[in-house]
C-alpha cells in the first residue's frame, strides 16, 4: 500500500504546484486580456475585444511589432537550421581531427550570457569606431560599412545576425546526437551501390534527422517569437521603432501602466505559439508517416 500510495502522493503535490503557479496566473491573464486594467485607477472594467481591437488597430504600431517578430523568427529558424546542419555533418563525418575541440568552439556562443554576447556586438557594430567598419575600411572596402544598429535598414537584419551566431552552435549539439544516432550501415551500403555523398544524405540522412529537426524548428520557433532581452539590449527597439518586437511592446506596455492591453498582448502571443508549435509537429509528424 506504501509503494502505491508515495508515487500518488508526488503526481498530486507536482499537480498542485502546476496548477498555483502557471494554470491559475494563466487563466487570470486570460481574464485580464478583456478588462481595461491599468495603473492609473483601481477600477477593473470588463472591455471585451476593445484590447484587441487596440492591438490590430494599425495607427498604434502593434501590427508592425509582430510583423517584425516573423521576419525575425523566419530568418533565424531559417538560418539557425541550415548553418547549423552543416557545421553538423562537417563536424561529424568530414572533420577527423580535433573535432570536439571545434564542437566546443562553435558551442561556446550558446553558453555565454546574453547580455555579454549584445554588449560585445553592441561595440563590434557601432559605425564610427566598430571592429567590423573598422576592418572593412581597413581593407578597402568601405562601401560595405554601414550603421548596422542605428540605420532602419540593417537594424533588424543585425540582430538577426547576432542571434544566429549565438544560437547557431545549439542547435548543432542536437543535429549532431541526431546524426550519431543514424547506423552507419546505411551510409555503406548506399556507398556499395554508388551513391554520391549528396544523394545519401538527400535520402538517408534528412529522412532518419526529421524527428530532430522537428524539436529544433518548434525550439527555434518559441524562442524567436519570444524574443526580447537580445534585442532590448541592442537596440532598445531602435532605430524608429524597427527592431520593435511583441515582447518589446508587452514590457514598454506594462512600464507604462497599460496591463490590460499587455496580457491581451502575450494572451495572443501564448495562443499563437501552441498553435504553430502544434502545426510544426503535426505537419513533420505527417512526412515521417508519408
Amino acid at each position: 500500500m506504501k509503494a502505491k500510495t508515495y508515487p500518488f502522493y508526488f503526481v498530486t503535490g507536482a499537480l498542485a504546484l502546476y496548477g498555483l503557479f502557471y494554470v491559475i496566473p494563466s487563466v487570470m491573464g486570460f481574464y485580464y486580456a478583456f478588462t481595461d486594467w491599468n495603473s492609473y485607477t483601481t477600477d477593473i472594467n470588463w472591455v471585451g475585444l476593445e484590447n484587441f481591437q487596440t492591438i490590430f488597430a494599425s495607427s498604434k504600431g502593434y501590427v508592425n511589432f509582430i510583423k517584425n517578430t516573423v521576419v525575425f523568427t523566419v530568418a533565424t529558424i531559417f538560418l539557425k537550421t541550415v548553418i547549423a546542419l552543416a557545421l553538423a555533418v562537417l563536424l561529424t563525418d568530414g572533420v577527423r581531427r580535433l573535432k570536439n575541440i571545434y564542437r566546443a568552439v562553435m558551442y561556446l556562443p550558446a553558453v555565454l550570457p546574453i547580455l555579454v554576447i549584445s554588449l560585445i556586438f553592441k561595440s563590434i557594430l557601432n559605425p564610427a569606431t566598430g571592429l567590423l567598419n573598422t576592418s572593412l575600411r581597413a581593407v578597402g572596402l568601405d562601401f560595405m560599412a554601414q550603421k548596422w544598429l542605428v540605420d532602419i535598414t540593417w537594424a533588424l537584419p543585425s540582430v538577426i545576425g547576432v542571434d544566429t551566431w549565438r544560437g547557431v552552435g545549439y542547435i548543432m549539439v542536437i543535429l549532431i546526437a541526431g546524426l550519431q544516432a543514424i547506423p552507419r550501415d546505411y551510409y555503406e551500403a548506399a556507398a556499395i551501390d554508388g551513391a554520391s555523398r549528396w544523394q545519401a544524405f538527400q535520402h538517408i540522412t534528412l529522412p532518419l534527422l526529421r524527428p530532430v529537426l522537428t524539436v529544433t524548428t518548434v525550439l527555434n520557433l518559441l524562442y524567436g517569437l519570444k524574443v526580447f532581452d537580445i534585442v532590448f539590449v541592442l537596440t532598445n527597439g531602435g532605430p524608429g521603432r524597427a527592431t520593435d518586437t511583441v515582447y518589446t511592446a508587452i514590457f514598454e506596455d506594462f512600464s507604462k501602466g497599460r496591463y490590460g492591453v499587455a496580457t491581451a498582448l502575450s494572451s495572443l502571443l501564448f495562443l499563437v505559439m501552441i498553435a504553430l508549435g502544434y502545426l510544426v509537429i503535426r505537419l513533420m509528424h505527417q512526412e515521417e508517416e508519408a
